[in-house]
């Protein structure tokens, strides 16, 4: 079999060092963005300072009077990040309770197993060895389940208060030019991304380390028991995610139907009672909520990948460095980013608007292109010349290049999932641009426009994960899987940076627009919102992609542990979970479409309220009662998470202990296969109905001009389109890839549970 080049000490080494060097390097890109100041400067910078006032601003020309401006931004940054911090404080009360409710649950559950012995036991794969008794994995799995749960927790905080710290900055840079502007913005989603990157990859590695003390040469138990931190952080991400996508669609739906439709007044218009909530809701579900999600993501295809490895040759002949190959992926993931990102931040300098996108899908390319290289160096140094892989009950021996071309395919799945994504949500192509041609004759055309692009857009994503299972499969079974899916979040820090950038630069133009700053400024703003909405839909490609392998490998790991042989769909234990399975998506997403519906109701009336009966708010001269509104979007979040939160987690206790294993791995099948159409539909959709609105009101060519301005029929069928996007593509379809691989990261948590005590119902009759 041969054994790696890289030695047990080197990868001891390498693993920690990448992921402070990440986290050296966020601090590094936060320390830039605070040099950009939001309090008035008494007397300007010398001449030839870079990031100074000597650059010709906007403010100037307009005559406008700079102090003002810039003390107006610090105030309405204050006000959002109050607004985000306290929603994320009372959320995390809500979310905490649950959490330790469900680690005494993960406890009880598998402590019972073994009737919480605590003699050693005959180890799952192989009888004739004696592994740590199932109380120990109790124990264990409860501690790992909470270790995640807290660092996902924290992945969403510190990029909320990231990106609050920054949108601001990011308005006030505008003034300098569009390409300063960019910079802040995408610096700032930096932090956030290589923060996650490298706090995901060092908790997971040290909580290796401590678990191996008491577990020695058990490594099937040890890595049974780290399952919990996929499971921990998959289960805060879908509190995240459906708590924060309420809140922030509630807002938007409610200040665009009244502000832009009824009253036709603009996006983030300071009259407008629910523009602050808006603001808020960008962070505290675009951007803690999708910070969450891909932590989730990379924590379970991660823990997928180890359970598979330590019941192979590497956990057998305790191959440490080749164990940690997921582990060396990301570490390598975090060098390749870093150098990704100097290319957009150092290297080249964006001057015009048209540049914007293309830089951000330079991004995609080169760290794509970078970590084949580092792929392939990590495949080499790492894995022994040749080893076998668990497969259902036998070990199938691999190759390290298969390994590699495993990772490799998962990678370049992801990119072409980008790009079809961009494809199909950019009005740089014809079909937002078709979309928003549609809107001619009403928001009925625009709608069933909308649908059909949705629909059309899963086909190329579809195959191109259907060949990355296909290809990974055949080399090296439910490992390679899990690796493909590492592959596909492995330029994690750069994705998120890509991802938070946008709802940064959102939060920068209702800013502008809020301060009464320089219509010029808003169009610069405008133009790297609308950049960012094409990143944001990108980003969820990768999330729902990744999340459909990492489901995928739990499954195979699911099946595994819980001892079934195959898994027949023509039995009926199998076929009616498989139908049940296909069907929670659409149950789910009715929950939080009616939820957003619901929230965005009782904001419109409020809206509709204070225009109506506060004297003098319409001409500017009263200010709006923001708070009503932010507390009307939170508790609403709030209260409204819980239903569909429930539905997903307890979906597999409840079949895996009535109805048995068998169901249970039916009903992940058919989650899996519906979820991931559904939930690339409605992304797509939706982000389509915004930039089809976005092209429109930019009116950037002759036939955008031609169905404005702002204000037209054609525009105000456009909004329409928008709001009733807005729930799909930033509530639903994100939170459906957290229910296809939660569902499966806690049966594999549970599958010893089932395994003994599972099928009550068919026990009785």
């Amino acid at each position: 079999m041969g054994s790696a080049l890289l030695s047990d000490l080197g990868t001891e080494i390498v693993i920690p060092v990448a992921a402070v060097v990440g986290i050296v390097f966020s601090l590094v890109q936060w320390f830039l963005v605070s040099r950009v100041k939001v309090i008035p400067e008494r007397t300007p910078p010398s001449a030839g300072n870079k990031n100074g006032y000597s650059d010709y601003l906007i403010e100037e020309e307009e005559g406008l009077n700079d102090h003002n401006v810039v003390i107006k931004c610090a105030e309405i940054q204050s006000a959002i990040s109050e607004g985000a911090t306290s929603f994320l404080f009372t959320e995390y009360q809500y979310v905490g309770i649950f959490m330790i409710a469900f680690a005494i649950l993960i406890f009880l559950f598998l402590g019972s197993v073994e009737g919480f012995s605590t003699k050693s036991q005959p180890c799952t794969y192989d009888e004739l060895k004696t592994c740590k008794p199932a109380l120990a994995t109790a124990v264990f799995s409860t501690l790992s389940f909470l270790l995640g749960a807290i660092t996902s927790i924290l992945s969403g905080f510190l990029g909320m208060k990231i990106a609050t710290y920054a949108n601001a900055r990011t308005t006030l840079e505008a003034r300098k030019g569009v390409g300063k502007a960019f910079i802040t913005a995408f610096r700032s989603g930096a932090v956030m991304g290589f923060l996650l990157a490298a706090n995901g990859l060092l908790v997971l590695y040290i909580a290796i380390n401590l678990f191996k003390l008491y577990y020695g040469d058990d490594w099937e138990g040890l890595f049974e028991a780290i399952t919990g931190y996929g499971l921990g952080g998959s289960s805060m991400a879908l509190f995240g995610r459906v708590g924060g996508g309420i809140y922030t669609k509630a807002a938007d739906v409610g200040a665009d139907l009244v502000g832009k439709v009824e009253r036709n007044i603009p996006e983030d218009d300071p009259r407008n009672p629910a523009v602050i909530a808006d603001n808020v809701g960008d962070n505290v579900g675009d951007i803690a909520g999708m910070g969450s999600d891909l932590f989730g993501s990379y924590a379970e295809s991660s823990c997928a990948a180890l359970v598979v490895a330590s019941i192979s040759s590497f956990g057998i002949n305790h191959d440490f460095t080749a164990m940690c190959y997921p582990l060396l992926i990301s570490s390598m993931g975090i060098l390749v980013c870093l150098i990704t990102t100097l290319f957009a931040t150092d290297f080249f300098e964006i001057k015009a608007v048209k540049e914007i996108e293309p830089a951000l899908k330079k991004q995609l390319i080169i760290s794509t292109v970078l970590m084949t290289v580092g792929i392939a160096i990590i495949s080499w140094i790492a894995l022994p010349d040749s080893f076998t892989i668990f497969n259902f009950g036998t070990q199938k021996v691999v190759k390290n290049w298969q390994l590699f071309l495993c990772v490799g395919v998962g990678l370049w799945a992801g990119l072409i999932i980008g790009f079809v994504t961009e494809y199909y949500t950019s009005n740089a192509y014809s079909p937002v641009q078709d979309v928003a041609d549609s809107c001619r004759t009403g928001a009925a055309t625009n709608v069933i426009f909308g649908l059909a692009l949705g629909y059309k857009s899963v086909i190329i994503p579809i195959f191109a994960i259907a060949v990355s299972i296909f290809v990974s499969f055949s080399f090296a079974a439910m490992y390679g899987i899990a690796v493909a899916a590492l592959g596909m979040l492995s330029t994690i820090a750069t994705g998120l940076a890509i991802d938070a950038y946008g709802p940064i630069s959102d939060n920068a133009g209702g800013i502008a627009e809020m301060a009464g700053m320089s219509h010029r400024i808003r169009e610069r703003t405008d133009a790297l919102d609308a950049a960012g909405n094409t990143t944001a839909a990108i980003g969820k490609g990768f999330a729902i992609g990744s999340a459909a392998l990492v489901s995928l490998a739990l499954f195979g790991a699911f099946v595994s542990r819980a001892a079934i042989s195959t898994v027949d769909v023509l039995t009926p234990k199998v076929f009616i979970g498989l139908i049940v399975g296909a069907m929670l998506p659409y149950w789910f997403s009715a929950m939080t479409m009616k939820s957003v519906g619901s929230a965005a109701l009782k904001m419109v009336e409020e809206v509709r309220r204070q225009f109506n009966t506060i004297p003098g708010l319409m001409e500017g001269l009263a200010k709006p009662d923001y708070a009503t509104c932010v507390k009307i979007s939170t508790d609403a979040s709030l209260k409204e998470m819980i239903p569909p939160g429930a539905l997903v987690m307890l979906t597999p206790l409840i079949v895996g202990t009535f109805f048995g294993v068998e169901t249970l791995s039916g009903v992940l099948a058919g989650s899996l296969v519906s979820g991931v159409q559904v939930a690339i539909s409605a992304s797509n959709t939706g982000g389509a109905w915004d930039n089809a609105k976005k092209y429109i009101e930019a009116g950037a060519s002759e036939h955008a001009r031609t169905l404005g301005p702002k204000g037209s029929e054609p525009h105000k069928a456009a909004v329409i389109g928008d709001t009733i996007g807005d729930p799909l593509k930033d509530t639903s379809g994100p939170s459906l890839n957290i229910l296809i691989k939660l569902m499966a990261v806690e049966s594999l948590v549970f599958a010893p549970f089932f395994a003994t005590h599972g099928g009550l119902l068919f026990k009785i009759f």
